[in-house]
Protein backbone atom coordinates (compact mmCIF):
# COMPACT_ATOMS: atom_id res chain seq x y z
CA UNK A 1 0.00 0.00 0.00
CA UNK A 2 1.26 3.21 -0.87
CA UNK A 3 1.58 6.30 1.54
CA UNK A 4 1.08 9.98 1.01
CA UNK A 5 2.65 12.43 2.21
CA UNK A 6 0.38 15.59 2.01
CA UNK A 7 1.01 18.09 4.24
CA UNK A 8 4.82 20.53 4.82
CA UNK A 9 5.17 19.16 8.11
CA UNK A 10 4.30 15.57 7.09
CA UNK A 11 6.64 15.86 4.45
CA UNK A 12 9.32 17.25 5.92
CA UNK A 13 9.37 14.92 9.22
CA UNK A 14 13.07 15.39 10.55
CA UNK A 15 13.74 11.42 10.64
CA UNK A 16 13.18 11.07 6.52
CA UNK A 17 14.18 14.62 5.30
CA UNK A 18 17.63 16.27 3.86
CA UNK A 19 18.14 19.28 3.25
CA UNK A 20 20.46 19.42 0.16
CA UNK A 21 22.29 23.06 -0.34
CA UNK A 22 23.22 23.31 -4.36
CA UNK A 23 26.34 25.52 -5.27
CA UNK A 24 27.16 28.15 -2.42
CA UNK A 25 30.63 28.08 -3.31
CA UNK A 26 33.20 30.55 -3.70
CA UNK A 27 33.43 30.89 -7.60
CA UNK A 28 29.34 31.56 -7.75
CA UNK A 29 28.69 33.59 -4.68
CA UNK A 30 32.05 35.69 -3.15
CA UNK A 31 32.52 38.79 -5.29
CA UNK A 32 35.94 37.61 -5.82
CA UNK A 33 34.94 34.60 -7.48
CA UNK A 34 35.16 34.02 -11.55
CA UNK A 35 31.20 34.15 -12.38
CA UNK A 36 31.35 37.74 -10.51
CA UNK A 37 34.75 39.06 -11.85
CA UNK A 38 35.30 37.36 -15.42
CA UNK A 39 30.99 36.99 -16.59
CA UNK A 40 29.96 40.10 -14.21
CA UNK A 41 27.01 37.98 -12.65
CA UNK A 42 25.02 40.07 -10.21
CA UNK A 43 25.27 38.31 -6.76
CA UNK A 44 22.95 40.44 -5.27
CA UNK A 45 20.61 38.03 -5.01
CA UNK A 46 22.42 34.87 -3.74
CA UNK A 47 23.97 36.73 -1.47
CA UNK A 48 20.96 37.71 0.14
CA UNK A 49 19.84 34.32 0.17
CA UNK A 50 22.62 33.39 2.79
CA UNK A 51 21.19 34.60 5.70
CA UNK A 52 17.94 31.94 5.20
CA UNK A 53 19.88 29.29 4.82
CA UNK A 54 22.31 29.60 7.66
CA UNK A 55 19.08 29.85 9.41
CA UNK A 56 17.46 26.36 7.34
CA UNK A 57 20.89 24.66 7.68
CA UNK A 58 21.01 26.05 11.66
CA UNK A 59 16.90 24.16 11.78
CA UNK A 60 18.10 21.33 10.11
CA UNK A 61 20.74 20.51 12.42
CA UNK A 62 18.61 20.63 15.62
CA UNK A 63 16.14 19.04 14.17
CA UNK A 64 18.04 15.96 13.19
CA UNK A 65 17.59 16.84 9.55
CA UNK A 66 20.34 15.69 7.06
CA UNK A 67 22.23 18.17 5.49
CA UNK A 68 23.88 17.83 2.07
CA UNK A 69 25.85 20.34 0.49
CA UNK A 70 26.02 19.60 -3.42
CA UNK A 71 29.01 21.48 -4.72
CA UNK A 72 29.78 21.76 -8.51
CA UNK A 73 33.55 20.69 -9.47
CA UNK A 74 35.10 21.26 -12.47
CA UNK A 75 37.83 18.68 -13.39
CA UNK A 76 41.46 20.00 -14.82
CA UNK A 77 42.10 19.61 -18.95
CA UNK A 78 38.44 19.35 -19.53
CA UNK A 79 38.19 15.51 -17.83
CA UNK A 80 34.55 14.37 -18.02
CA UNK A 81 33.42 17.06 -20.26
CA UNK A 82 31.49 16.48 -23.44
CA UNK A 83 31.38 18.49 -26.56
CA UNK A 84 27.82 19.60 -25.63
CA UNK A 85 28.75 20.11 -21.81
CA UNK A 86 31.30 22.43 -23.42
CA UNK A 87 29.18 24.19 -25.66
CA UNK A 88 26.18 24.77 -23.26
CA UNK A 89 28.72 26.04 -20.55
CA UNK A 90 30.48 28.77 -23.04
CA UNK A 91 26.86 30.36 -24.22
CA UNK A 92 25.49 30.57 -20.50
CA UNK A 93 24.35 33.10 -18.99
CA UNK A 94 27.15 35.01 -16.85
CA UNK A 95 29.36 31.89 -16.59
CA UNK A 96 32.62 30.70 -17.85
CA UNK A 97 33.74 27.10 -18.33
CA UNK A 98 36.21 26.82 -15.52
CA UNK A 99 34.02 27.62 -12.54
CA UNK A 100 34.95 25.65 -9.23
CA UNK A 101 37.99 23.95 -10.64
CA UNK A 102 38.95 20.91 -8.13
CA UNK A 103 41.08 21.40 -5.56
CA UNK A 104 40.62 25.93 -6.18
CA UNK A 105 39.25 28.21 -3.49
CA UNK A 106 36.22 28.37 -5.81
CA UNK A 107 35.28 25.42 -5.26
CA UNK A 108 35.49 25.69 -1.86
CA UNK A 109 32.00 26.22 -0.25
CA UNK A 110 31.66 29.93 1.38
CA UNK A 111 32.65 30.68 5.02
CA UNK A 112 29.45 31.90 5.81
CA UNK A 113 27.83 28.76 5.33
CA UNK A 114 30.74 26.12 6.35
CA UNK A 115 29.91 22.49 6.78
CA UNK A 116 29.50 21.32 9.94
CA UNK A 117 30.84 17.64 11.10
CA UNK A 118 28.40 15.00 10.11
CA UNK A 119 27.20 17.18 7.33
CA UNK A 120 27.62 15.14 3.33
CA UNK A 121 28.94 16.34 0.94
CA UNK A 122 28.69 15.61 -2.62
CA UNK A 123 30.39 16.51 -5.99
CA UNK A 124 28.83 17.53 -9.54
CA UNK A 125 30.16 17.94 -12.58
CA UNK A 126 26.66 18.63 -14.56
CA UNK A 127 23.93 20.76 -13.31
CA UNK A 128 21.90 18.44 -11.32
CA UNK A 129 23.27 16.88 -8.10
CA UNK A 130 22.17 13.14 -9.53
CA UNK A 131 23.76 13.20 -12.53
CA UNK A 132 26.90 10.58 -12.38
CA UNK A 133 26.92 10.89 -8.21
CA UNK A 134 26.18 9.14 -5.58
CA UNK A 135 23.31 11.46 -4.35
CA UNK A 136 20.24 8.85 -4.99
CA UNK A 137 22.17 6.17 -3.03
CA UNK A 138 23.19 8.01 -0.02
CA UNK A 139 19.71 9.27 0.52
CA UNK A 140 18.25 6.05 -0.10
CA UNK A 141 20.74 4.47 2.40
CA UNK A 142 19.70 7.01 5.14
CA UNK A 143 16.05 6.27 4.64
CA UNK A 144 15.49 10.03 2.91
CA UNK A 145 12.10 10.38 1.08
CA UNK A 146 11.99 13.81 1.12
CA UNK A 147 14.48 16.48 -0.38
CA UNK A 148 13.87 20.68 0.81
CA UNK A 149 16.21 21.92 -1.92
CA UNK A 150 18.35 25.59 -1.52
CA UNK A 151 20.93 27.71 -3.64
CA UNK A 152 21.86 28.96 -6.49
CA UNK A 153 20.69 28.92 -9.32
CA UNK A 154 16.88 28.51 -8.89
CA UNK A 155 16.63 28.12 -12.35
CA UNK A 156 20.15 25.84 -13.13
CA UNK A 157 21.28 23.76 -10.58
CA UNK A 158 19.06 23.93 -8.43
CA UNK A 159 16.05 22.90 -10.89
CA UNK A 160 17.53 20.22 -12.28
CA UNK A 161 18.58 18.49 -9.13
CA UNK A 162 14.99 19.04 -7.95
CA UNK A 163 13.02 17.73 -11.05
CA UNK A 164 15.19 14.13 -11.35
CA UNK A 165 14.88 14.06 -7.22
CA UNK A 166 11.72 13.93 -7.87
CA UNK A 167 12.09 11.63 -11.07
CA UNK A 168 13.51 9.48 -8.58
CA UNK A 169 9.97 9.34 -6.64
CA UNK A 170 11.51 11.78 -3.87
CA UNK A 171 8.96 14.34 -2.26
CA UNK A 172 10.27 17.32 -3.10
CA UNK A 173 10.13 20.97 -1.48
CA UNK A 174 11.89 24.46 -2.28
CA UNK A 175 12.92 26.98 -0.09
CA UNK A 176 11.47 30.18 -1.35
CA UNK A 177 13.94 32.71 0.90
CA UNK A 178 16.87 30.20 0.22
CA UNK A 179 17.18 30.13 -3.51
CA UNK A 180 18.43 32.55 -5.67
CA UNK A 181 19.26 33.40 -9.65
CA UNK A 182 20.91 36.50 -11.40
CA UNK A 183 17.13 37.27 -12.64
CA UNK A 184 14.48 36.89 -10.39
CA UNK A 185 12.07 36.62 -12.83
CA UNK A 186 13.24 33.74 -13.97
CA UNK A 187 13.93 32.56 -9.99
CA UNK A 188 9.94 33.36 -9.74
CA UNK A 189 9.05 31.52 -12.57
CA UNK A 190 10.58 28.36 -11.80
CA UNK A 191 9.30 28.25 -9.06
CA UNK A 192 5.40 28.70 -10.21
CA UNK A 193 6.01 25.67 -12.50
CA UNK A 194 7.34 23.57 -9.86
CA UNK A 195 4.82 24.15 -7.41
CA UNK A 196 2.37 24.13 -10.05
CA UNK A 197 3.46 19.92 -11.15
CA UNK A 198 5.80 18.61 -8.90
CA UNK A 199 6.80 20.69 -5.55
CA UNK A 200 6.12 22.49 -2.62
CA UNK A 201 7.33 25.86 -2.44
CA UNK A 202 7.65 26.80 1.28
CA UNK A 203 9.63 29.80 3.52
CA UNK A 204 12.45 29.12 5.20
CA UNK A 205 10.47 30.46 8.47
CA UNK A 206 7.54 27.53 7.20
CA UNK A 207 10.04 24.69 7.53
CA UNK A 208 11.10 25.63 11.10
CA UNK A 209 7.88 26.15 12.23
CA UNK A 210 6.99 22.36 10.86
CA UNK A 211 10.26 21.08 12.74
CA UNK A 212 9.40 22.75 15.88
Amino acid sequence: MVTIRYTLADKVGPAHTAVLLIDMVNDLIDPAGKAAVRAGRPLADARGAIAPQRALLEAARAAGVRVVYVNHVTLPDRAGASGAWLEARNRATYSVEDLCLAGSWGALVIDELTPHPGDLTVYKYRYSGFAGTNLDMQLRSAGVETVICAGVSTNACVEATAREAFSHDYYVVYARDGCASWDPSLHDATLATAGHRYATIATVDELTTAWR
